[in-house]
């Protein structure tokens, strides 16, 4: 009996022992809980580190005569971590005393809030020790740097808990002008946080370029979720490369004004115009204008480069054909039948009816008869119609293009073999039906007409730089050395020369001061979203000037409203190319050439002043003799005197005020920021003027104003 009671007393002695055990752990729990989860929590959140993305600068892309197409600004995201230690110490004197003027510095320069409303925000954020408080999005660079110099933030990260994080946006400087050929960059993260990139134009094509290699940057979550920068973690990037284009700035403006102009007159739908430089091939402007939903025009898709029927504009091809291959000259005459001819019971019809019925083959050509086109492929290649496609080939109309631009559609030409070639497919290709090219392989047909015979590849990109230096070059590239032989390029110049005096095209051109050199073009539309019952017409001009010495050429392609009363390429799109060749025109006559004389001695006076080792390296670098009268002091002057070059000694005390006149803004700024003074900038070039005259006293929070020109 006594051994039993001996066991339950040891029994309920471990029981009991275990029930107060676990009361401990479970009141242990719900201190940590209540009273420490956020500790440790927050605790638990520092040892979270990920390496996240940095972005690198995104490349510019220039114009050929260096002007700026598409580059990326900064702008920066603005956080506070109200838990650094800088803010914390002696119970947050640092804060309380900045606190004030901050605000006021907050509300001045954003202009949203009031200083009251700033301190508000402030001190709330404190209390809750946010350690990411988001203060400021998309800040421009010129707010950044005022910014910096705001109370407490100009303490630097460590004391004062401000974090800036830098980002990019994409802009075009010129707006519209050539936007749709350099594109747009655009970037986002998808649901699953994977960086996606939207490009079109240069901007896709060359995409991997201009974006250049990511960094890495260390993060640590805290509390709340977010992720605040460990600074001095970061694997810096490595920005993206410059395009320098072909493109110039004033054809591009002339080419889209022209085309608006006509694009808004005429209440079109959409259209392109296109200039090359005949020798090259280099593509100086490429309009691309569509109809928006609120009736104004945008570069909204690439026209330039989608196929379509070309209509009339094909005839070159026909007329090249047959004068080649020996079927016909253009003296021949070619039977109209009063502009109608009907083959197994398809009526193919003159838009401009011809008095006559006999019309040699240039008078044809001017005057762009559809029947007598048709009847020359029709009785020349109905044996073998491979040796008419056989041009197509030799000209590049079977292939894309090849520019530098992804979203080319390719073309459709079709052929004996395939099943959807029929009897009618001859007489239609005659006269610019059942073919779908895009503008731009037009172009280089009638370039390569205007080069003497030589089909040039269109292209876009002079060279891409890294920091001013030359990574690659882009030269001219030959795709078919000679297209025809010289008798038929000879013939060729003369029809397409008729076709702008005596022709369809002769209203648009009366009066020039130079000669034209080119062919209209009008089809019935048929695309999908239009039938041929619809009654939308595609206006089109291309060709070449001056026809004499050919320097561009240039093809305008409008696709009217339906049922437009003008629809005739001689009427659209020739006024187009009128007004583009008028001003190409007169700026080439107002090129002047440079007058060459032999370089003297410089009996100018020049003064130069800035640090003093830049002086004298830059002067022996460029090999310029000169006395140097100064010590070895830390800044200097250079100037001329009897036309020998002296650099001096300039001195600089931290008691009066220098003379900055003459400096570089760079040398300049530090010299008067390392004297504690405010510097406001206004034009550029050297210093011209100082709001505060040299040899002046300096004090304290002095604001200098400078003047450059």
């Amino acid at each position: 009996m006594e051994v039993k009671k001996d066991i339950l007393w040891r029994v309920y002695l471990g029981f009991l022992g275990t029930v107060v055990l676990g009361l401990l752990v479970i009141g242990k729990a719900v201190y940590i809980q209540r009273f420490q989860g956020a500790y440790w929590k927050s605790l638990s959140d520092s040892l979270h580190l990920e390496y996240r993305e940095l972005d690198a600068d995104r490349g510019t892309i220039y114009s050929e005569d260096g002007s700026m197409l598409s580059t990326s600004i900064p702008f920066f995201d603005i956080h506070v971590d109200f838990g650094a230690d800088g803010l914390r110490e002696k119970n947050g004197k640092r804060f309380k005393e900045n606190l004030d003027s901050l605000s006021m510095g907050l509300s001045t320069l954003f202009g949203d809030g009031s200083a009251a409303l700033y301190k508000k925000e402030l001190q709330r954020a404190y209390q809750n020790n946010d350690r990411y408080y988001l203060l400021q999005k998309k800040v421009s660079f010129e707010q950044y740097q005022k910014l910096r110099r705001l109370p407490l933030v100009r303490q630097g990260r460590n004391k004062s808990g401000f974090i800036i994080e830098d980002r990019e946006k994409r802009l075009t400087p010129f707006g519209l002008l050539a936007n749709r050929t350099i594109g747009l960059a655009r970037d986002y993260r998808d649901s699953s946080g994977k960086q996606v990139y939207k490009n079109v134009g240069l901007e896709k094509t060359y995409d991997s370029m201009l974006r250049g290699v990511s960094g890495k940057r260390l993060v640590r979550r805290i509390s709340g979720g977010a992720y605040v920068p460990i600074e001095g973690s970061e694997i810096e990037p490595e920005n993206g490369k410059d395009l320098v284009t072909t493109l110039d700035v004033n054809v591009q403006d002339i080419a889209e004004t022209a085309l608006m102009r006509m694009m808004i007159q005429n209440e079109a739908l959409d259209g392109c115009a296109i200039v090359m430089d005949v020798q090259t091939g280099k593509i100086k402007g490429m309009a691309n204008l569509g109809l928006m939903p609120d009736g104004s025009y945008f570069e909204v898709d690439n026209y330039a480069l989608k196929t379509s029927e070309p209509g009339s504009t094909i005839k070159l091809v026909t007329l090249l054909s047959v004068l080649e291959d020996k079927h016909a000259t253009i003296s021949d005459l070619v039977e109209i039948n009063g502009g109608e001819w009907i083959l197994s019971g398809r009526k193919i019809e003159d838009a401009e009816r011809s008095p006559k019925n006999l019309l040699t083959v240039k008078e044809a050509f001017e005057h762009s008869s559809n029947v007598a086109m048709s009847k020359l492929a029709y009785y020349n290649y109905a044996k073998d119609p491979g040796d008419f496609i056989k041009h197509y080939e030799d000209l590049g109309l079977t292939r894309k293009s090849g520019i530098d631009l992804n979203e080319e559609f390719r073309p459709m030409v079709k052929n004996p073999r395939r099943k959807d070639w029929h009897f009618q497919t001859l007489p239609s290709m005659g006269f610019g039906y059942e073919v779908m090219l895009n503008p731009m392989q037009l172009l280089m047909v009638y370039n390569a007409v205007a080069n003497n015979g030589s089909l040039m590849k269109p292209y876009l990109v002079n060279r891409i730089e890294k920091d001013g230096k030359v990574l690659k070059e882009f030269e001219p590239t030959i795709l078919n050395k000679k297209i025809c032989s010289d008798q038929t390029l000879q013939q060729l110049k003369e029809c397409l020369e008729a076709v702008c005096t005596d022709g369809t095209a002769k209203l648009a051109f009366r009066g020039a001061a130079y000669r034209v050199a080119g062919k209209t073009g009008t089809a019935e539309v048929s695309d999908g979203k239009y039938k041929y019952s619809d009654g939308v017409f595609q206006s089109a001009f291309v060709g070449y000037f001056p026809a004499d010495n050919p320097r561009y050429s240039c093809i305008v392609v409008i696709k009217n409203k339906p049922h437009a009363l003008m629809h005739f390429g001689g009427d659209v799109a020739a006024p187009v190319f009128r007004e583009i060749a008028d001003k190409l025109y007169a700026l080439s006559v107002n090129e002047q050439k440079p007058f060459l004389a032999k370089a003297g001695d410089d009996s100018a006076s020049y003064s130069w002043k800035g640090y003093g080792k830049d002086l004298r390296y830059i002067m022996t670098d460029m090999k310029m003799p000169f006395i140097d009268s100064a010590s070895q002091g830390a800044w200097g002057y250079a100037l001329t005197r009897n036309q020998t070059r002296v650099v001096k000694e300039l001195n600089i005390t931290r008691r009066t005020m220098p003379d900055v006149k003459g400096m570089g803004l760079k040398d300049a700024l530090f010299l008067l920021e390392n004297l504690n003074l405010r510097v406001a900038v206004k034009g550029r070039g050297k210093v011209a003027r100082q709001s505060i005259t040299a040899g002046a006293p300096v004090s304290g929070n002095q604001t200098m104003i400078i003047e450059l020109d």
